[in-house]
């Protein structure tokens, strides 16, 4: 009304709110809906109904949601750019790109194509002929990054094999820790029975910079030397463990220089050793840090003070002290591990704070 809400209008409103409030307490628990009541006929509070075609048109929305637009942090966009746009630029095709730099590049061609589309690298579709004279396939073939055959002879099942053996080599294990989204990641290498690691800085999560680890190592300590350190690696299914053949052989002199495994998927316990030791660096780089302004002496710091931290299952030594005894000085030294005063260990952010 012009004049007000008439004392009628007031009345029925205060009774809708009273209405709106009354539920039901029976909705407060399992099934959370009046379907299967038997006094829902004659109940008059509120209801709650579960319609089956309403739900499923929800749903439908809500992962037609969760799969449009593109998934990837703009770090990541720009470091696949500046691999992707300049070879596009030469002539080359996105099929010819992902077969010469498969290590570089942990995406689909499929995926590819589609980023060129949405304009997101500095090449354009114009810079790939046949894209421009050739319609797109309505059904174009679906390819995948992660080859499953490389796990071939290298599952878990096949590890205990290898160490059920009385003369079972030492076992190393592998693991990649995350900065922030699209950043710089470490590689960790962790020793089970001195519970001596090693932390290994990246510019990318890729298995190119793996391989580029493992080869500055070898050249570092000599292949026989490496064979010693190194003779079983342990590792989960991540896509920058996907190219073993490129750890095993030495690419060189092409002589086998380790064996890769793999652990089960969701099988975090298969490691537990790593992953305790992990809590250790977490402490000082908790989850969410970046590693971006850090370099590798920042990380070798950082190692130290974890392998000069004295352990109880090492009867009160420390992992560099037992690492020391079982490869000798030189090596260690080569590794560039040194032993950290007891009181003078920092086992908290402070440690890179200058």
């Amino acid at each position: 009304c012009e004049k007000g809400i008439c004392s009628i209008c007031r009345l029925c409103n205060d009774f809708c709110d009273a209405f709106v409030e009354q539920k039901c307490d029976a909705l407060e628990k399992p099934p959370y809906v009046c379907n299967g009541c038997s006094t829902k006929r004659k109940c008059s509070l509120q209801k709650m109904i579960y319609d089956a075609k309403v739900a499923d048109k929800e749903y439908e929305y809500t992962r037609s949601e969760s799969r449009s637009g593109v998934a990837i942090d703009e770090k990541s966009l720009q470091q696949l750019d500046t691999v992707i746009s300049p070879l596009l630029k030469k002539g080359q095709s996105i099929h010819h790109i992902c077969v010469n730099n498969a290590d570089k590049i942990m995406y689909s061609e499929r995926t590819l194509y589609n980023y060129v589309d949405y304009g997101l690298f500095t090449a354009r579709n114009i810079d790939m002929p046949r894209k421009v004279r050739y319609r797109s396939r309505k059904k174009p073939g679906v390819t995948h990054k992660v080859d499953r055959e490389c796990r071939i002879g290298r599952t878990y099942d096949d590890y205990k094999k290898v160490m059920a053996d009385v003369n079972a080599p030492f076992v190393v294990e592998m693991d990649s820790v995350l900065g922030t989204k699209g950043g710089k990641v470490l590689m960790t290498l962790h020793f089970v029975k001195t519970e001596f690691m090693l932390a290994f800085l990246r510019d990318s999560n890729d298995s190119q910079s793996v391989i580029d680890v493992f080869d500055k190592l070898t050249e570092l300590l000599g292949l026989d030397t490496f064979r010693k350190l190194f003779p079983i690696l342990l590792a989960d299914k991540g896509s920058e463990f996907t190219n073993p053949k490129a750890i095993e052989y030495y690419r060189v002199t092409g002589e086998v220089r380790t064996k890769v495994f793999y652990c089960d998927s969701y099988s975090a316990y298969q490691r537990a050793s790593q992953e305790k030791n992990h809590g250790e660096l977490r402490k000082i780089l908790p989850k969410g840090t970046s590693f971006d302004n850090l370099v590798q002496e920042d990380i070798n710091l950082v190692m130290n003070h974890i392998n000069s931290y004295s352990g109880l299952s090492l009867n009160d030594r420390t992992p560099h002290e037992v690492f020391k005894f079982m490869f000798g000085e030189e090596v260690i030294k080569k590794l560039g591990s040194k032993l950290i005063e007891p009181n003078n260990i920092c086992l908290n952010p402070d440690l890179l704070k200058y």
